[in-house]
Formats: C-alpha cells, structure tokens, sequence
C-alpha cells in the first residue's frame, strides 16, 4: 500500500492548497486527480495574487474585463472564480461518487474583510456579495 492509499484508508482525504490557471490549462491539476488521489482543493487570495502578478496566464482576461468596466477587487473575484469553477468541474465526479463528502473546491473570503464579521459571513455565503 502506497502512502495516498494509506492516508485514504485511514480516511483521510488529500486536498490541494492551490490553484492557477497554469495549474487548469497544462492538465496538472487533472493529473494530480487522476494519478494523486487529490479529492479536493483550496485556495486563497493571495495565492491568485501571486499567480496573477508572476505569469500571463490571466491577462488577456484582466485586458477584457478591464475593458468592460471591471477593476480591482470584483475583477480579482472574477478571475479567481472562473478558475474555481473549472476545477470544481474537475472535482465533480469525485463529489458524486463520494456524496459530498470530498469534491470540493473552495476559497477563502477577502483579506480585507479581515475585521468585518458581518461582511465576512455575507461574502463567505454568497461569493459575489464580496
């Protein structure tokens, strides 16, 4: 038994604590289901920050939206989300095959909610609140 195998036996699930559009677009990330076990996956702001800002995986989408009206923070949720969705997509079987129990895709709230409760759990409820 392999050490994913050991982990799943022991019931533990193994979820990824990133995501890129490199990540989506190159197959990683349905490699890393396929031949990791990965069943779920999380990420943060600043990890889009650092995705955004280090590569040009995202800027004919920063250039459309931009275009479009779209800047700052709804644009940075825009972007994020559209990823989110897609690895979701990915993670859908898992979900079903599972009942719920992995499958997941999730993101924390905005960091500048940070000392806002009501804010946080009005974004944390519905993404495009925030």
């Amino acid at each position: 038994m392999n050490a994913i195998q050991q982990l799943q036996y022991l019931g533990q699930s193994l979820w990824l604590d990133n995501i890129t559009r490199a990540l989506l677009t190159s197959g990683t990330l349905s490699r890393y289901i396929r031949d990791f076990a990965v069943t779920g996956l999380t990420s943060n702001p600043t990890i889009f920050d650092h995705a955004i800002k280090n590569g040009n995986f995202y800027d004919d989408a920063i250039r459309k939206k931009a275009l479009a009206g779209k800047s700052g923070e709804a644009l940075f949720f825009e972007l994020a989300l559209e990823d989110l969705i897609r690895a979701a997509d990915l993670f859908r079987p898992i979900h079903d095959a599972t009942g719920g129990v992995d499958g997941w895709v999730s993101l924390e709230v905005s960091p500048l909610l940070a000392d806002d409760t009501a804010g946080t759990i009005k974004a944390a409820a519905c993404p495009s609140a925030g």
